[in-house]
């Protein structure tokens, strides 16, 4: 196969896929790349990939440079070329997770070695996994909030307006949402709160709220 016809079988893949050589220099960008990170062929083609990409591992780690891994991996025959994750700069300059996978072609007229990616949107799927974490960190806590709530007797019963306080920070309001559900002004509820942790024996608005749920106050 001729790169010329390597650089037309891409343009009608699905996924975003450019070629580039073993130094990095993208020599193909097919209309899926275009659109996936926003820069047209005419400013991509003929930089490094590195460049155009500025590609960044999970951990912050810079993944896109000269002499790379995956360049290393395609220098040996031997070595398997794993698809991967990583953070790009596209076109706009907000970042974006894609799933890149790598073949290699080797033109066996000019004896020239291409690497083609060939790279998918995975941002929801990040986003998704980052709020996963993020539920479970909190339900940690939570948990550890509430069995300390449940060894604290409280000192007197709330009143059903501060239950209702309580009932609006349940249900995810912030400070400014639930003084505006009550007509009240931020300091007036800060008030209610300070008795409704003298109350309950808590120390802040999550251990309150955490609290009155586990005694099925609210």
């Amino acid at each position: 196969m001729l790169e010329s016809e390597l650089f037309t079988l891409l343009q009608h893949t699905s996924d975003a896929a450019f070629s580039v050589t073993e130094e990095g220099e993208i020599m193909s960008w097919n209309n899926a790349a275009e659109k996936l990170f926003g820069y047209p062929a005419a400013e991509a083609v003929h930089k490094t990939c590195y460049e155009v990409l500025d590609g960044m591992g999970p951990l912050g780690t810079r993944v896109c440079h000269q002499h790379c891994s995956v360049a290393e991996c395609a220098g040996s025959n031997t070595t398997e070329i794993p698809n991967f994750d990583m953070s790009v700069k596209i076109r706009s300059g907000d970042r974006r997770w894609i799933n890149m996978s790598t073949i290699v072609f080797d033109n066996q007229r000019t004896g020239r070695r291409l690497l083609v990616h060939l790279a998918h949107d995975v941002t929801e799927q990040k986003k998704s996994e980052e709020l996963v974490h993020k539920v479970l960190d909190l339900s940690k806590q939570l948990t550890s909030v509430g069995e300390a709530a449940v060894r604290a007797a409280p000192i007197s019963p709330l009143s059903e307006h501060e239950k209702h306080i309580l009932r609006l920070f349940a249900e995810g309001k912030d400070s400014d949402d639930v003084a505006l559900t009550l007509g009240i002004s931020p300091q007036t509820l800060r008030n209610h709160l300070h008795h409704i942790n003298q109350k309950l024996r808590t120390h802040n608005r999550l251990e309150a709220v955490m609290n009155a749920i586990q005694r099925k106050l609210i």
